[in-house]
């Protein structure tokens, strides 16, 4: 298992490799999801009893990290 993030990590044998909370089987797409849909953090909390509402946070930071690079757009080849 991999830190890659305050609170994330990467394991190749846990959620198909996504990244997850402090190896645990919550996947931070699975949280922000969640906050997509308009749930609130007090919400999800709720659902998810063993996470902390900085877990969230931490989620929420990783994917705003993740905006910070630039992607290419490659074309198919004719």
């Amino acid at each position: 298992m991999e830190k890659i993030f305050d609170r994330i990590y990467i394991d190749a044998n846990i959620c198909s490799g996504k990244p997850i909370i402090r190896g645990k089987r919550i996947t931070v797409q699975t949280i922000m999801e969640f906050l997509a849909a308009g749930e609130t953090s007090e919400e999800i909390l709720k659902q998810y009893p063993s996470l902390e509402a900085e877990d969230i946070t931490a989620c929420m930071l990783y994917a705003t990290e993740l905006m910070n690079h630039s992607f290419i757009i490659k074309q198919a080849v004719a």
